[in-house]
């Protein structure tokens, strides 16, 4: 019964869901979503007061036709070709973002590294280790979970490399 009365207290989204059913320790961080900001990932770290380091974004990218699943700081940008080479590929664009929206089963601003409709290979950048817990989305705009960076890597079965690039360095 205190797993049912989690998942709800949760959201009950197929992250938490996940989260939940790996008996892994989370918090649910809940906002109110701004649909006129112009970063899902800048408006979750300031609603939650998070240093935007600890703030990680979903993104689905194509690499040589697969889709791939990059997870790295909102204080960044993903490096494209990092990921490629990541996961032994050559190129690497975004993916199409209805494609995104409906292999993972989420929609944008709220996809979730966690609970994806089809489970893609999935690569977290590799600051995450420097944190004791991250913050990702939980499946939709406004909720995110915080958990420890190895958590989010044995769930997913990530790899983890350098694969973002900090806004303004060059």
């Amino acid at each position: 019964m205190a797993k049912k009365a989690k998942k709800q207290q949760a959201g009950g989204t197929p992250a938490t869901v996940a989260l939940t059913a790996a008996g892994v320790e989370f918090t649910v961080h809940a906002y109110e979503h701004d649909p006129s900001h112009p970063s899902y990932g800048e408006e979750a770290a300031e609603a939650m007061g998070v240093s935007p380091e600890r703030v990680f974004k979903t993104l689905v990218a194509d690499v040589d036709g697969a889709l791939v699943v990059a997870v790295v700081p909102v204080a960044g940008q993903l490096d494209l070709k990092s990921l490629a080479t990541a996961v032994g590929g050559k190129r690497a664009a975004m993916a199409d973002p209805t494609l995104a929206e409906r292999t993972t089963g989420y929609v944008r601003g709220g996809i979730s590294p966690l609970g994806q409709r089809k489970k893609l290979r999935t690569v977290l950048d590799e600051s995450a280790s420097g944190h004791a817990t991250i913050c990702v989305s939980a499946g939709r705009r406004g909720l995110e979970v915080e958990l420890t960076p190895g958590d989010l890597a044995a769930l997913t079965g990530a790899t983890t490399a350098r694969i973002a690039r900090v806004l303004g360095a060059s």
